[in-house]
């Protein structure tokens, strides 16, 4: 590709302050004659920094994914698997329009031998006028496409080319394994006077080419396809509900209330009679499990269930202990999920995850989710997985039943070790609601932010998931495709590898968000 290629299409953006001090042949003059008949004006010595998005390089070089980066050709990595800068940008500035196209030097490799991908990205091209950065992409052994367009930046404010915001597109999302990351932000690019190079520019500072902390927006996350992908709970799936998977949750609602609890109050603290908690742990770590990367399924029982569409879990039958005056609640709940996900070629999962005996604790509105975790055989008892926090700090009883929704759940650290490491202490988890009944004959309400019953099994994602990292899958059965885009999805590959043991960091995704999985910042001792 051509360094000095131009581009036809054009928008006036106003930075000719920031290429009038990059060159030393006249361009500051060429800015201040708007009528000079020459207007394009030879750029050299810029570099492009960039990490693309701070999630996705924690998904390759995770402990699921074991995968590396690799830069050549003039391209380095920051420390701590940090952003990537390209160098030798060279090209013109239009004095007239006051934009500019640069093209950069430098090859990145994403490569994963455990998910059996190989995504190669070359020739990055910064085009002001348009606001759109493009590269030549390489997916596997496929062919290479070029000048495909990869991310919109935001426009320079004057002279300042650091910081812009981006924007992945499709193509991106497609690329990279996950339909998701289509319209996500991606990290902030920053445009700058490379180190060294005679013509007076600002320097960037090492903030300037680091990604800051990304917000949850960034977490690659899609909507759930609940209305197109039933559970395999409503579709026949041979792993039907063992009998009293979810009877008594069924019954309880309907029980006869007995005078006493008709007439007279619960008092202010004593024994839970009945109850139960809904949560799904994370959206977009149930879609990756279905969906085409992982390629597994999600098993609800032992009084657990699951809705339909890949929906939330609730866990039945409480037991425990409140107390309205002190505003304290103790509850344990029945109820078994299992993830399973990267089937060998043995038969065997990489990913083999059980939740069970969960509990909640609150105390003045603030509390504790503990459960205990079981990854590929290793059981690891009373593990607080979330801090939990509503929005009262007083729990009021209503017809002898306490409810709390929308519970704000937190990852702590020891959930973050129990599950591998992926995502980092204070990751936002799915909410919590909860219900208890004080009294033998209290009605708890229906639904609890579910629907549907029974325990059931979610199947592998079909074509009609959204695949890769922190994307929502199907779970109407199935093989996920691996057709579409730029050699397919990085969802396709791997699924016939070998994955082997991971331990503890197979149940590292029960945090992803695919994505996706997902935005983390964390210094990556392993891949020092």
């Amino acid at each position: 590709m051509s360094a000095t290629a131009t581009r036809a299409r054009r928008r006036p953006v106003m930075f000719a302050a920031a290429v009038a001090t990059a060159t030393a042949l006249g361009a500051a003059a060429l800015a201040t004659a708007p009528g000079a008949a020459a207007a394009s004006v030879p750029l050299t010595g810029y570099e492009l920094s960039w990490g693309i998005k701070e999630s996705y390089r924690n998904y390759v070089t995770g402990p699921y994914t074991k995968g590396t980066f690799t830069v050549t050709d003039g391209a380095s990595q920051a420390d701590g698997n940090g952003v990537f800068t390209f160098t030798g940008g060279q090209g013109t500035y239009d004095s007239t329009h006051h934009t500019l196209h640069l093209a950069f030097k430098g090859t990145l490799v994403a490569e994963s031998p455990v998910h059996g991908f190989k995504r190669v990205l070359s020739d990055f091209q910064y085009d002001s006028a348009t606001g759109v950065l493009t590269a030549d992409l390489t997916a596997d052994d496929g062919p290479t496409q070029q000048d495909v367009p990869f991310a919109k930046v935001a426009a320079p404010t004057g002279s300042d080319m650091s910081g812009l915001a981006t924007t992945l597109t499709t193509e991106a999302g497609t690329f990279l394994g996950s339909p998701s990351y289509a319209g996500a932000a991606g990290d902030p690019l920053s445009v700058v006077k490379e180190q060294g190079t005679t013509s007076p520019s600002p320097s960037p500072s090492e903030s300037d080419t680091t990604s800051p902390e990304p917000t949850s927006s960034t977490e690659p996350t899609s909507s759930p396809t609940s209305s197109a992908s039933p559970s395999e709970s409503e579709t026949g799936n041979p792993s039907s509900p063992k009998p009293g998977d979810s009877a008594s949750q069924s019954a309880k609602p309907t029980a006869s209330a007995s005078p006493s609890a008709s007439t007279a109050p619960a008092p202010s603290k004593g024994d839970i009679a009945d109850g139960r908690l809904t949560w799904g742990v994370k959206e977009s770590f149930r879609g990756y499990v279905v969906g085409p990367v992982a390629r597994g399924l999600i098993r609800a029982s032992d009084g657990a269930s699951q809705a339909s569409g890949n929906g939330t879990f609730t866990f039945a039958d409480a037991t425990g202990t409140y107390d309205t005056e002190a505003g304290t609640l103790s509850a344990a709940f029945k109820g078994s999920v299992n993830f399973k996900g990267h089937q060998g070629e043995g038969g065997g999962y990489g990913l083999d995850l059980t939740l069970d005996n969960v509990r909640a604790a609150l105390d003045g509105g603030s509390g504790k989710l503990t459960a205990d975790v079981t990854s590929l055989g290793e059981k690891s008892p009373n593990v607080v997985l979330a801090d939990l926090k509503g929005a009262s700090t007083k729990l009021t009883a209503k017809n002898d039943v306490i409810t709390v929704n929308d519970v704000t759940a937190t990852l702590t650290e020891a959930g973050a070790k129990a599950f591998g490491g992926f995502y980092d202490k204070g990751a936002a988890l799915d909410p919590v609601n909860l219900s208890v009944a004080l009294t033998a004959g209290a009605e708890l309400p229906s639904g609890n932010g579910t629907s549907g019953g029974g325990s059931g099994t979610g199947g592998a994602g079909t074509s009609g998931g959204t695949g890769g990292i922190g994307g929502t899958g199907s779970t109407t059965g199935g093989t996920g495709s691996t057709t579409g885009g730029i050699g397919g999805s990085m969802a396709a590959t791997g699924s016939n590898v070998p994955v082997g043991a991971l331990g503890a960091a197979a149940a590292a995704t029960v945090a992803a968000g695919a994505g996706v999985f997902y935005a983390l910042r964390r210094r990556r001792d392993t891949q020092a």
